[in-house]
């Protein structure tokens, strides 16, 4: 006999757009501006980590996506998140905070947090199954 939650799953979380920001972010302004800016935009957070793992620099990195992800949480919070349930990847607004979760996890790994790292890697997964396969398609 197997059992399922008759509650089922909380609805997808989805954050909203910042229109202005995803603006100047795609047309190429440095997203050390545009979190300057927009500081509660979470794609600028997660593309400063990401800039800063590529520069070999896992401690700034670690604080951009520590930034974002924290500020990601607040937004999901504001949004209805109840701390679980989906927050999917084809919403585009989420993937922001989703690349900043793969980014802590990431710099985490790259300064020896071993344990964070493998919680932020379960936690993107739980979020959403999707961001994690796409994110380590691009790794």
């Amino acid at each position: 006999m197997t059992h399922s939650n008759l509650l089922g799953e909380p609805p997808p979380t989805l954050l909203p757009d910042d229109g202005p920001a995803r603006a100047a972010l795609e047309s190429g302004t440095d997203p050390a501006s545009v979190a300057a800016q927009h500081p509660t935009y979470l794609a600028a957070w997660a593309a400063l980590a990401e800039r800063a793992l590529a520069a070999g620099d896992p401690v700034a990195a670690y604080a951009y996506a520590r930034t974002g992800y924290h500020r990601g949480l607040d937004a999901l919070r504001r949004s209805g998140w109840k701390g679980h349930g989906p927050v999917p990847w084809s919403h585009a607004p989420n993937q922001g905070w989703l690349r900043s979760v793969n980014a802590l996890g990431q710099a985490a790994a790259a300064i020896g947090e071993n344990e964070e790292a493998e919680r932020c890697a379960s936690f993107l997964r739980d979020s959403s199954p999707e961001a994690a396969t796409v994110l380590a398609e691009r790794a």
